[in-house]
């Protein structure tokens, strides 16, 4: 590795170090940018950027993971067919994930700040939900829930889960699996709020009180968001020589940094990029598929109101921790052998439950239901250490913003034609058409592979602060 002169630093030019920093070049041409300390940056620990992303995530979970749980009441508050909760919350997942690239371009030109993305999509989560409480005309609930809250929530959630990436660099799966897994199951009060205390009586005020807790609370975790500079590497590590911890020189054996940083359309260029993007579409379907209709399918089996609940809460409980676990793993097995574990989990788990309905078991049932929360989120944080890991940290928000976006055309046939499916081949054929999609997607896990190796390109000059 060395280092380039022209590109040093001091407090004055960085405008936020209170230290020199230097960049220096490793052998396949990639800067980093070191010297400067988390708390020379924040001034304070950067394991900041971990918890108050997690508080966030935890925040807004209540959208995806509570929202079957809330909709026999919603339906008969509002005069909603079964189709009409189903298809508003595809939308919201349609622009929770599709907003994901066009924030991330914001960011990386400068025009929105980390801060601003997250006070501008707690805003947005308050009028989702009070469009969900007063509007019962659906075509409006589609707008202020569906499109208003999506975009809310998927501001919210690029701005988290891009911020723990760029803040750990060099042990990222551990880091960013925790925060992810907040947005599963931190909507467990809410499940069993949804499913004991939520009927057309009280309906208003428990949806007006839930967008208010978002608001409060991801705008109080916003006021302390800030990036890091481009190309920062922590001042006690050398990426290349995998130096370090323990620890962190096993992950970065096992998770080498990106040979060095790939813009949005070199990443495309590179087929990795779109390999994952059709990965998430058939996975996140899949998932989306699970939370959307577990509930009824218990149901539909006979199972009673505690099982199907209890059901939904393993499901999100272990879909969150298992995020958290599969990040820590994957640090130590590597991010791709982990996904491949993973989805493989999640393909299996859908044939259980078909298993389980069958022979009425509600034990089988609960057992599958947390291999299915298990398989159904685990992916999600793997997707998003992987994409830094393949093309780096300068541009991560804009490439894992076009990963994600697999999750809005998932959206539509996990959530809106599943219902379909379902009404054509019952549950047990629409669980097994998810299984076989899952098989599908660990196939195509299979062919990812890190981009650049074998050649020696060169740096760009970066500017110093």
């Amino acid at each position: 590795m060395t280092a380039d002169p022209t590109a040093t630093g001091s407090p004055a030019a960085s405008g936020a170090a209170h230290r020199p920093f230097r960049e220096v070049t490793d052998a396949h041409g990639r800067v980093y940018r070191v010297g400067e300390t988390d708390r020379d940056i924040l001034g304070h620990s950067r394991k900041l950027m971990v918890y108050l992303p997690w508080i966030a995530m935890m925040a807004i979970s209540v959208f995806e993971y509570a929202y079957g749980s809330a909709e026999d009441t919603l339906s008969h508050a509002h005069g909603w067919t079964q189709s009409d909760t189903f298809w508003i919350l595809s939308v919201w997942v349609f622009f929770q994930a599709g907003v994901a690239f066009p924030a991330g371009w914001l960011r990386e030109k400068g025009i929105l700040t980390a801060r601003a993305a997250m006070y501008a999509g707690s805003v947005m989560c308050v009028v989702g939900f009070l469009a969900l409480s007063h509007l019962g005309n659906v075509w409006l609930a589609i707008l202020g829930f569906g499109v208003v809250g999506g975009i809310g929530a998927g501001l919210v959630y690029a701005t988290c889960i891009n911020m723990v990436g760029k803040w750990f660099p060099e042990r990222r799966g551990a880091r960013t699996g925790f925060v992810n897994g907040g947005f599963a199951y931190g909507s467990l009060p809410f499940i069993f709020i949804f499913n004991y205390a939520f009927d057309t009586a009280n309906y208003h005020r428990v949806l007006d009180l839930i967008g208010c807790y978002i608001l409060i609370v991801v705008f109080g975790c916003a006021f302390f968001f800030k990036d890091p500079p481009k190309n920062w590497w922590p001042a006690d590590i050398d990426p290349p020589a995998h130096t370090g911890g323990r620890n962190t020189a096993s992950s970065l054996v096992k998770n080498p940094p990106a040979v060095r940083q790939f813009s949005p359309k070199e990443a495309i260029r590179t087929g990795m990029l779109p390999l994952m993007w059709i990965s998430v579409v058939l996975t996140a379907g899949v998932s989306i598929f699970g939370i959307s209709f577990q509930v009824d399918f218990a149901k539909e089996v006979g199972f009673g109101p505690l099982v199907a609940a209890s059901s939904m809460g393993v499901m999100a409980v272990i879909n969150g921790v298992g995020r958290g676990v599969v990040g820590w793993l994957s640090d130590r097995w590597g991010r791709k052998p982990t996904l491949v574990f993973v989805i493989v989990v999640l393909g299996l788990a859908q044939f259980g439950v078909i298993w389980a309905g069958d022979l009425r078991s509600e034990w089988l049932f609960l057992f599958f239901a947390f291999l299915s929360g298990f398989g159904g989120g685990a992916f999600y944080p793997l997707f998003a250490a992987l994409t830094p890991d393949y093309f780096g940290e300068n541009y991560n928000a804009t490439n894992y913003g076009l990963v994600y976006s697999g999750k809005l055309i998932s959206g539509l046939f996990g959530g809106g034609l599943g219902s379909l499916v379902v009404g054509a081949w019952g549950y047990n054929g629409a669980y097994a058409l998810a299984g076989g999609v899952s098989m599908l997607a660990a196939c195509i896990a299979l062919l990812l592979r890190q981009p650049g190796h074998g050649t020696r390109s060169t740096p760009t000059p970066q500017p110093t602060g």
